[in-house]
């Protein structure tokens, strides 16, 4: 493949392998970087990682005196900024978001597309010609509008945002392959992935550029980008026909060697969307040397201070509009001189929203708000979905699913998509709607109940909890423990792997491994007719001909108003209740 020159006002581009991309302003020009990057990522392009030499600069004063530095004033140094979101699951409006403050869970609003709108102009600002905005995935899935529109209704209203790069994340596959790339074709940005490819006899090259490669401030900064390998096992397999998934480890230095070396790359960073714990291991694995910083998402993790691999940083910038990550890097001779990383709440009381998008998210909505808008039950209590172990709002689900149902056991796949719900100060109720239940069950499933054996159940149990806490993090599903109705788990997370389940009750009753039960749950398109939320082997499957949201909509209809709450279901020996994160022991973090 030949190199060619693009002709583009503005560009500095090379597309070949990867394009970099000229940061000139919008008066030099008569067009903006984002008209630029508008053609930039059609085409083929690419990313890779580089040397880390840094120490942590956390107090936000300093962003001023990075501005001061002499060297930066003298035209010695370059200055670029990094604004990175991701996991916003089509949350379009302000709402209530999880804190953990004092040892007790805390709500406020926070959040959305118009409060981020005026946020991200604001950043910009600050550094109008030299600031990437980059979105880490999983953003047109995970509420009503998304789901009723196949993603589409997202795809006006972020590129009104003007981001820059984006990166597909693991629920962004909901809608099939095919509209994936249509959807991920819809964004003006830049899109990269380096390890989803063509699945089948003709194609086997990669979905999307692996790599980009931006001129930042005078500098070239690479970018490549990674989808999680699991997911096609996380989630319904039907969900990735056509789409074959690698890890990073296979060819994540290739891709560092080809950008720190033949397209001199100062700084290499990695948008990924693997979850925490397999973002911490990759930054510790030979293949990560020369990557600065992985940029983070997928388990909706709030990293406040950077977290230091052996070989590169991590960040990940919570979930649904509510938080932006911000990351400030000077560079002199070649060399990093300071960093600042902050993550930045979307708090509505410090920025107003911006009129033009608010009036943008309420015209996509109009169509459905006669659907969306209507009032199916109230709760007493939170629903919320922030627990690693049980949660209020899968207590919820798996309840309304026992009372159609009636079998022995419920269980309900470990999410953390949906923002809380929390009851209104004055009445004690929140009113629960059509759309916060999309919110809730993106994907209306239809309920399949089948026959298991004890022995099944204890088998399942076991790989279900190395899911979430193997210790090779190259094997952890997301980070959630499945959520489930008559049944009680004990377990102990830090035993050995199948050694992990200290006791199962049954109705109250201890499981009797020979003793076979009547199990329901979610119907996973394209798994086989004998398994059942990831167990194989079932006996006398059958779907029940009704789905999820008619359960729980009529499970409302007569319970309502709710108060569903942490009750025991699932007990860790050696972890709280409250368990917010899956990060190793050791790692210095914390949710909140």
């Amino acid at each position: 493949m030949s190199e060619e020159k693009c002709d583009k006002p503005g560009c500095q581009c090379s597309c070949h392998h990867g394009e970099e991309v000229g940061s000139e302003e919008k008066e030099r020009h008569g067009q903006s970087r984002r008209d630029f990057i508008r053609y930039a990522g059609m085409a083929a392009v690419g990313l890779g990682i580089g040397p880390a030499v840094s120490w942590w600069l956390q107090d936000k004063d300093r962003i001023r005196e990075i501005i001061k530095n002499p060297a930066l004033q003298q035209g010695k140094a370059q200055r670029f900024t990094i604004l990175h979101t991701s996991d916003i699951h089509g949350q379009l409006d302000i709402h209530d978001e999880f804190f953990w403050e004092n040892g007790q869970p805390t709500y406020k609003k926070r959040g959305g597309f118009a409060t981020l709108q005026t946020l991200i102009k604001d950043l910009r600002k600050q550094n109008p010609a030299n600031t990437l905005v980059v979105d880490g995935g999983d953003c047109f899935q995970g509420s009503g509008i998304a789901s009723l529109t196949q993603g589409q209704a997202l795809m006006p209203l972020i590129n009104k945002i003007n981001y820059d790069l984006v990166l597909p994340g693991n629920w962004e596959v909901a809608y099939g392959k095919r509209m994936l790339i249509h959807d991920m074709n819809g964004y003006q940005a830049a899109k990269i992935c380096a390890n989803m490819f063509n699945n089948d006899d003709i194609q086997q090259d990669t979905l999307f550029p692996p790599y980009q490669i931006f001129n930042l401030g005078g500098l070239k900064i690479g970018f490549v980008g990674y989808n999680d390998p699991l997911t096609p096992i996380r989630q319904s397999p039907a969900y990735s026909n056509g789409i074959r998934f690698t890890k990073p480890e296979k060819d994540l230095a290739k891709y560092v060697k080809i950008l720190r070396e033949e397209r001199g790359c100062a700084m290499v960073f990695v948008i990924s969307h693997m979850g925490l714990a397999q973002q911490l291991h990759l930054s510790n694995d030979p293949s990560a040397e020369g990557v600065n910083y992985i940029l983070g998402a997928d388990t909706h993790e709030r990293i406040r201070t950077p977290l230091q691999g052996k070989y590169s940083k991590v960040t990940e910038p919570g979930a649904f509009a509510s938080f932006v990550g911000k990351l400030d890097i000077v560079i002199e001779n070649g060399k990093i001189k300071d960093e600042v990383y902050e993550l930045i709440d979307v708090d509505p009381e410090k920025y107003q929203e911006d009129e033009e998008m608010k009036h943008l998210v309420e015209s996509v909505k109009k169509p459905y708000n006669h659907v969306l808008k209507e009032v199916i039950g109230q709760t007493k209590t939170p629903l919320v979905r922030y627990y690693i172990i049980e949660t209020p709002m899968d207590n919820l689900i798996t309840d309304a699913v026992m009372w159609r149902m009636k079998t022995d056991i419920v269980v309900s796949n470990g999410f953390r998509f949906c923002p809380p719900l929390v009851p209104d100060a004055k009445t004690g109720l929140a009113d629960i709607t059509t759309e916060y239940l999309w919110s809730m069950l993106p994907v209306n499933s239809e309920v399949k109940t089948a026959d298991v054996k004890g022995k099944q159940i204890l088998n399942w149990l076991e790989k279900e909890l190395e899911n979430v806490f193997a210790v090779d993090a190259t094997k952890r599903f997301g980070g959630w423990f499945v959520r489930f109705n008559g049944m009680k788990v004990t377990f102990t997370i830090g035993n050995k792997k199948g050694e992990r389940v200290q006791e199962v009750k049954i109705k109250g009753e201890l499981l009797d491994p020979e003793k076979m039960y009547t199990m329901a749950a979610c119907e996973r398109e394209g798994d086989p007719e004998n398994m059942l939320c990831r167990m194989s082997n079932v006996h006398n499957a059958a779907s029940q001909k009704v789905f999820l949201h008619t359960v729980v909509m009529d499970y409302l209809a007569d319970f309502s108003p709710v108060s569903p709450k942490v009750e025991g279901r699932a007990v860790a020996t050696d972890a709280s209740p409250d368990l917010l994160t899956q990060a190793a022991e050791g790692i210095p973090y914390q949710f909140r």
